[in-house]
């Protein structure tokens, strides 16, 4: 017993071509916009600028994340289950650099 009803392979491509990009841009967005716009601000008015796009980043990952894996997690075992997987991988991989990163950073800060 599943969830979801099973799905065609048209709406699981289309499930992992818009859930990589949405989960793998913000993912790649967030440690940029984390720096230039709240350890060194160099815009005017950078903290309200990082209080709208850091929530509107993390929701879009975490929406990005939701589409990979409703196109992962089906029954069949095929080329779409593989690349919605590695794009996890992915995204796991980003996220682990960007908190090691800001974890040094906060370290250094005195």
């Amino acid at each position: 017993m599943t969830w979801f009803p099973p799905l065609t392979w048209e709406q699981r491509e289309k499930l992992f071509f818009r859930g990589a990009v949405l989960a793998i841009g913000p993912a790649f967005a967030f440690l940029p916009a984390v720096m230039f716009l709240i350890l060194t601000p160099r815009l005017p008015h950078s903290y309200a600028v990082a209080a709208l796009l850091l929530p509107l980043l993390m929701v879009l990952e975490l929406w990005g994340l939701l589409k990979l894996v409703r196109c992962c997690v089906q029954q069949v075992f095929d080329l779409l289950t593989v690349l919605a997987f590695g794009a996890l991988v992915i995204t796991g991989a980003i996220a682990a650099y960007t908190g090691i990163f800001l974890a040094v950073v906060a370290g250094n800060i005195d």
